[in-house]
């Protein structure tokens, strides 16, 4: 029996769903229940059936499929793997923050821990991060955090009065203005696909900006055949998969997450026969946490 096959026998044993980020190795995504961005897993962990979260990712994705689902268990094959953006701020800073902008709506990004979500207003990803705060009321005054390129580029789409907190993705942070001009010069008939966690300078030159998800749809939808997708490299293993008679290149080769790149597939299935790291998350910070959350499943 391969690793593969005990690792699908164990899940249905347990009655147990794996998910996997669009980010993870390949390995990990094909091995997957559902693979896809924060928005989705999140989604699908509030869901689900299964007793058993394995959720192969960053830490505060199985935070928040915890806090969604409080009464299943959530696993971590490797509990070390973090967001570095998400340690950039903490829940005293966003006390702080709240302090020196009274009345102002916080605004997170999906990408923080559970401890900071309990502290703000509303929770989004980069896919519905413009949507959520362009529907806030006129002249209502915002503080993102903590990604400053998404809190740009939020900015710039809503025109909104948005304050934003100097925290940033290292690994969007890789991909360079230079690496984009490179790609179109190499691949001159590619349509430049970016993440809107990319530098400004970046989103610029790009062609259309969008989440995961939305890359996925629009490179469904567009006649175009190749694309450069400015985003971590995990994201092209994802994309081939889905669209077989489309190419997809990389603007970078220093565009790969290693926090991403922890899990293994032997870690994946020590984690399903140990059932553990038990990810968990205090009771009140959970409850607190939930109604910035709740918004972010809607639409």
């Amino acid at each position: 029996m391969t690793v593969q096959e005990r690792i699908h026998e164990l899940k249905r044993e347990k009655n147990a769903v794996i998910l996997a980020h669009n980010y993870q190795p390949p390995e990990i995504q094909d091995v997957a229940d559902h693979v896809g961005d924060s928005l989705e897993l999140s989604r699908i962990a509030a869901r689900v059936d299964a007793q058993l979260i394995v959720f192969c990712g960053v830490r505060f994705m199985a935070e928040t499929a915890k806090i969604l689902s409080p009464r299943k268990k959530v696993i971590m094959p490797d509990y070390s793997a973090i967001c570095p953006m998400a340690q950039m701020i903490d829940a005293e800073t966003v006390r702080e923050l709240r302090a020196e902008y009274p009345g102002a709506v916080l605004v997170a990004y999906v990408n923080t821990t559970a401890d900071v979500k309990a502290e703000v207003d509303l929770c989004v990803t980069s896919a519905n991060a413009v949507r959520v705060v362009a529907g806030l009321p006129q002249g209502t005054q915002v503080v993102f955090l903590p990604d400053k390129n998404l809190g740009k580029f939020v900015r710039h789409e809503t025109g909104k009065n948005v304050e934003i907190y100097e925290g940033f993705c290292p690994t969007h942070n890789r991909i360079l203005k230079e690496d984009i001009v490179l790609a179109r010069e190499k691949w001159p008939n590619a349509v430049v696909v970016s993440h809107p966690e990319c530098n400004p300078d970046v989103l610029e030159l790009s062609d259309h900006i969008a989440s995961t998800s939305g890359m996925l749809r629009f490179c469904r939808e567009s006649d175009a055949t190749e694309f450069i997708i400015a985003t971590e490299q995990g994201m092209l293993h994802k994309l081939q998969n889905e669209f077989p008679g489309k190419k997809f290149h990389t603007p970078s080769e220093l565009n790969i997450c290693p926090n991403m790149k922890k899990t293994t597939i032997a870690k994946l299935l020590h984690s399903l026969e140990t059932e553990t790291v038990e990810v968990t998350v205090p009771e009140e910070i959970a409850r607190r946490a939930v109604k910035s959350l709740e918004h972010m499943l809607v639409g």
